[in-house]
């Protein structure tokens, strides 16, 4: 006798069999599946077995509007009859479809005069619905003949035959293989078109299997068929590495283990429900999670023995958890406490869904639904009544709104350092952690978390975990001579970081003094200017701020690209939120001393980052290397340089020939100067360079302190810039003197800021020698000279374009790209 080859079973969900094109669509996968031997098992079509509940529920309400509705439930089957059946066999099905009408309307009609309806009414009414959609299958399935051997319509309720136990249907296996070779011969080389759901009990009184029902008799009939496995069509493309209305970037994972599915799934993950699961796990029948609506995508094998390089498979979480803990000194040592609690819970018909104890044995904690959190503190008071009155358990406490975060994957045991990430990303995002639970197995981190922060803990720990994108919620303040530049420079260089380093650096929002333009998810950077013109709204800094800092996003960025007091003074407030900034802008950082204290402190409190490297000297490291060097002990004796990109560009161009006022005026069309020249000429700009430099180096330096000589003429300090620059020319012979008497000492005019260790910090224009290093350099550059404990006979020196927009928005970019790597990013 020939082989007729192993059986596939394939079990089509409600949403794949919803109408007439679902139909055909299902037809189509199954001829071109290369197996001979096919089951298809088949929900109701969507929406049809809730809908046959609601009958039930409107008669028991003496409603007779089940009549109508049911009508509407016939008139939705002859549609798709209809569509994809021949005349005659759609008058066939109906026929057969009007006669179950008149029994339901018969059982509805005997719940109506009772007012009642039994468990066992309920679900023999709830079962119809397979039937229907499996019968019209069978039959346009036969009818297109495109696909060999004999098509049989399976009626699961008098081939499966369970018995309902506390933990749900349990299958009599021997009696339903039975029923089976009754109607399948063992050689049978076809197609067989079972209902889906539904099964008799031992009395033979049809009957369903639940919730997920369908999913349950494809894993049944895998088993009873000898299946080579196991393929579930739904309307996703496979098991997701998390819910994608919560996080955006989840992805299809290509295997799980058995153990891994039933973890998610219990955890809230759409994927086949556990129990379901069963009976292909007890037979090692691998299981296929496809897409119904995109056959071509590969889908998620669940199998004994995946392989897969990924340690973590799945982040996942439940919502509207309570935390119950029980915390007493008279806890230590006792034996029975937690079954007592637990029993006590049970006794009610409470599910502890997490268990937390720490070592010390003076509390334990476990997470339920929190629908049931006001009777479970009642259940737990009155079981530990006598120890709370003699005081030997000091509380119980609730504690609502909570939410369980589940990361998932047989590869974490044996592999350090997940459990680090976890926590990091929870920390890093600015979420708290109330309670940790972990299997021996390792297979199974779970947290408990404020139930507001658990999209933003999902985002923040699928990221840290490298399952998705690291993404950065960015709104930037002044897109104007720095800021423009480094939008475009952002705009350059987004899709490399994401290809590269899976990094998603979102620009959300852009405030500009009288516009700000908010994108969701993000502004396409390629036409900002243009969006910013024509799509922008009036600027309001408090929707800019609200509109940037959204819970699911785990990490906010502000960048300040003004030079405005006013944005500098929110930073504390913005730093003890979490909120991390990025700025070239120096007010905040030289503000007064106690302001600059509460700034640290805020950045302390908020567990926040504050990059402000360019800050001084644009895009060189000068910052950094003060902190390098003070971090490994060395100790500073004195930094000197020019710390002004503009003052270096005007006296490295001024030689006699060209005025000076006109150099000035061409540095600022340049954009080498502040908006108002007069920032650089005061020299207030340098002063608040070394304070910056001198707080850094832990001196507690005002601006007063700073000794400084302003190249601002008498009586131009106020006014307008326009003002100004007409009025600078008539200064041009005093400054052209200075210059003259220079050389003819040998020398040249730089003007040059220094701070000592005693705090001495002076600002002003000096001649030095032509050999001298600051007086060599190039254009713009800035040149800083470190003099130390170790560098003291040849000091440090860092050089370098020290302004311009393109270098300063370029140390702005690396100060973010530094900010992403400490928030997990790997760059």
């Amino acid at each position: 006798m020939v082989n007729p080859g192993p059986w596939v079973v394939h079990k089509f969900g409600g949403s794949s069999v919803a109408d007439a094109d679902c139909f055909r669509k299902v037809a189509t996968i199954l001829e071109s599946a290369p197996a001979t031997r096919l089951a298809v098992v088949l929900s109701a079509c969507k929406g049809v077995t809730d809908a046959l509940l609601r009958l039930v529920a409107l008669a028991e309400r003496q409603d007779g509007a089940y009549r109508g509705e049911l009508a509407q439930l016939r008139s939705r089957h002859a549609a798709i009859a209809s569509a994809v059946l021949t005349a005659s066999s759609a008058q066939a099905y109906l026929d057969g479809f009007d006669r179950d009408c008149q029994d339901l309307v018969g059982i509805l009609h005997a719940v109506e005069l009772t007012r009642s309806a039994a468990n066992t009414v309920s679900e023999l009414i709830a079962g119809y619905g397979e039937i229907w959609s499996s019968r019209l299958f069978q039959r346009f399935f036969e009818e297109r003949k495109r696909r060999g051997g004999p098509v049989l319509w399976i009626d699961a309720s008098r081939v499966v035959v369970v018995d309902r136990g506390a933990w749900g249907p349990g299958i009599h296996w021997d009696e339903s293989r039975a029923h089976l070779r009754s109607f399948v011969p063992e050689d049978f080389a076809g197609t067989l078109v079972i209902t889906g759901f539904i099964a008799q009990d031992r009395r033979g009184v049809r009957t369903t299997l639940g919730r997920n029902g369908s999913d349950f008799s494809a894993s049944i009939f895998g088993a009873l068929l000898g299946a080579a496995e196991i393929v579930i069509w739904t309307d996703v493309d496979g098991v997701l590495s998390a819910d994608p209305r919560r996080v955006p970037d989840a992805t299809v994972i290509d295997s799980l283990s058995y153990n891994e599915a039933m973890e998610l799934a219990y955890f809230g993950a759409k994927v086949i429900h556990p129990k379901t699961m069963a009976p292909a796990v007890k037979d090692s029948i691998p299981i296929w999670i496809r897409n119904t609506f995109a056959p071509e995508k590969v889908g998620t094998l669940i199998c004994a023995r995946p392989v897969s390089a990924l340690p973590v498979k799945g982040i996942t979480s439940i919502d509207r958890v309570a935390l119950v803990n029980l915390e007493g000194t008279g806890m230590i040592g006792v034996p029975g406490t937690a079954h007592r609690l637990f029993g006590a819970l049970r006794e009610e018909g409470i599910s502890v869904i997490l268990i937390s104890q720490g070592s010390s044995e003076h509390s334990i904690c476990c997470a339920i639904p929190q629908e049931q959190a006001e009777r479970a503190a009642e259940v737990v008071r009155r079981a530990f009544e006598r120890e709370l009155k003699d005081g030997q358990v000091q509380s119980v406490d609730v504690d609502p709104d909570l939410a369980i975060l589940a990361v998932v994957g047989d590869g974490m045991a044996g592999t350090p350092g997940i459990a680090a990430k976890v926590f990091a990303a929870l920390g890093s995002s600015g979420v708290n952690v109330r309670a940790i639970a972990q299997g021996a197995s390792e297979r199974n981190i779970s947290a408990v978390v404020d139930g507001r922060h658990a999209t933003r803990a999902l985002r923040a720990v699928h990221a840290g975990l490298y399952l998705s994108p690291h993404t950065l919620s960015i709104g930037v303040i002044g897109p104007g001579t720095v800021g423009r530049v480094l939008l475009d420079q952002l705009a350059s260089q987004s899709a490399r970081l994401r290809k590269r380093f899976n990094l998603d650096l979102r620009v959300r929002g852009l405030l500009s003094s009288k516009r700000m333009l908010l994108g969701e998810p993000g502004i396409p950077l390629g036409d900002w200017r243009g969006r910013l013109g024509e799509q922008g709204v009036e600027a309001d800094l408090a929707r800019f701020l609200e509109h940037v800092r959204v819970d699911y996003l785990p990490h906010t960025v502000i960048i300040d690209c003004t030079a405005s007091p006013a944005v500098a003074a929110r930073y504390a407030d913005w730093l003890a939120a979490g909120i991390h900034i990025v700025t070239p802008n120096k007010k905040a950082n030289s503000a007064e001393y106690s302001e600059y204290q509460r700034l640290q402190a805020a950045r302390r409190a908020g567990g926040s980052h504050y990059m402000y490297e360019a800050t001084v000297g644009a895009g060189l490291p000068v910052v950094q290397t003060l902190r390098d060097l003070r971090d490994t002990g060395d100790d500073i004796t004195s930094i000197e340089g020019i710390f002004s990109g503009t003052l270096a560009y005007l006296f490295n161009v001024y030689d006699g020939v060209a005025s000076f006022s006109s150099i000035v005026a061409d540095a600022r069309q340049r954009g080498f100067t502040e908006p108002d020249p007069r920032d650089d000429l005061s020299g207030v700009d340098v002063a608040r360079k070394l304070i910056i430099l001198g707080r850094e180096m832990g001196q507690a330096l005002e601006l007063k302190d700073v000794k400084v000589e302003s190249l601002v003429p008498g009586g131009l300090a106020d006014g307008s810039i326009e003002d100004f620059m007409a009025k600078l020319p008539r200064h041009d012979e005093a400054m052209k003197k200075r210059l003259t008497a220079a050389q003819a000492r040998g020398k040249v005019l730089r003007y040059t800021g220094r701070i000592t260790s005693a705090g001495v910090a002076t600002v002003g224009l000096e001649e030095l020698e032509r050999t001298h290093p600051f007086a060599n350099i190039a254009l713009t550059d800035n040149v800083v000279r470190f003099a130390t404990r170790r560098y003291c006979d040849n000091p440090l020196i860092v050089q370098g374009p020290g302004a311009g927009p393109e270098v300063t928005a370029g140390g702005v970019f690396a100060d973010l790209l530094r900010l992403s790597a400490y928030l997990g990013a790997r760059l």
